[in-house]
């Protein structure tokens, strides 16, 4: 698997984008980075969109995307959502009132977008990968997703704060090369993560006891524009990588 990442950050400035993950140019993992970082051929390459929870920062894309790439492809978008993420989407984003439904445009039977959704907990397919979704800690329903295409495996956290679903479904996958895992706050703002559902550097050092990593990497995203040099001062005695846009790795 190749993973671009088009959006590492809890927000944005100028020089930091949300959350956006791309997977072998087809599969995008959360849509805060999307129109903002891909042209529009790649745009068009992407077939999937696999959303972790409903937050803002997360699917912010998703409608840009669609008035992009109405008329350039010859079949749906499909976006992978839970049930209460597929709900939220429908009513408050695509309702005609903050934006037009495009998963009936131009037809109800071929629309820009079509939205697909999985019980959280469940594992189904998008494509040619088999992605496990696993409910973790955040004020609205959020999954953590282990996503394999036969022969590696790779793992994002989701948001979240505190967990134990997400550590036990890692330790029973097979041939994981790397696990990306939100780290949001600095240590003096960890009351602050408890209430909304976040990692801290120091809550992130006792969830990775945790983990059996057998070789994996732990790539760190989600880091709050403000609070970056922060974080990394913070993170820099442990065993992980904060990540950077642009970054590309193979597994």
């Amino acid at each position: 698997m190749k993973l671009r990442v088009l959006g590492c950050h809890g927000g944005e400035l100028p020089t930091c984008k949300s959350t956006c993950f791309l997977v072998d140019d087809v599969l995008a993992l959360d849509a805060g980075a999307l129109t903002g970082t891909l042209s529009l051929e790649e745009l068009c390459r992407v077939d999937h969109v696999l959303v972790g929870h409903s937050h803002f920062d997360h699917v912010k894309d998703l409608p840009l995307m669609a008035d992009l790439v109405i008329g350039r492809r010859d079949k749906p978008v499909t976006i992978y959502a839970s049930r209460e993420c597929a709900k939220a989407l429908r009513d408050n984003m695509f309702n005609n009132a903050l934006w037009p439904d495009f998963t009936r445009i131009p037809t109800k039977s071929n629309p820009v977008l079509r939205i697909k959704t999985f019980r959280a907990g469940g594992t189904f397919e998008v494509g040619p990968y088999t992605v496990r979704s696993v409910p973790v800690s955040h004020p609205v329903e959020s999954c953590g997703f282990i996503i394999s295409n036969g022969k590696s495996s790779l793992a994002m956290s989701g948001d979240t704060g505190p967990t134990d679903k997400l550590w036990k479904a890692l330790n029973e996958t097979r041939n994981l090369k790397a696990l990306l895992v939100e780290t949001s706050f600095p240590n003096k703002l960890q009351s602050l993560a408890d209430i909304s559902g976040h990692l801290t550097p120091a809550t992130l050092a006792k969830e990775l006891q945790k983990f059996e990593r057998n070789g994996a990497s732990v790539l760190l995203y989600h880091l709050k524009p403000a609070f970056v040099a922060q974080l990394k001062k913070e993170l820099a005695h442990m065993p992980v990588e904060v990540l950077e846009l642009g970054d590309t790795f193979e597994f």
